[in-house]
């Protein structure tokens, strides 16, 4: 089961943010949420606004635990 959340209009470019974008690929949602938490990163802060979005709308519309959860796509 896949759950999305998006974000539009970001005012950071691409390269910045693919750099974040593969340090979270393919990992569980809680690291790929602490590793956010830590980086210097500014599109490090906007990818964790969709991760947690993300992670919100699989608990509250699926019923889905945060263990279960990883990033599949960013």
């Amino acid at each position: 089961m896949e759950v999305s959340a998006t974000l539009t209009r970001a005012g950071v470019s691409a390269q910045k943010a693919r750099l974040v974008a593969d340090q979270i690929r393919g990992k569980s949602a809680g690291s790929a949420v602490e590793l956010l938490r830590f980086s210097t990163k500014v599109a490090a802060k906007l990818m964790k606004k969709v991760v947690d979005s993300a992670i919100a709308n699989a608990a509250e519309n699926k019923g889905i635990d945060l263990d279960d959860l990883f990033v599949k796509t960013v």
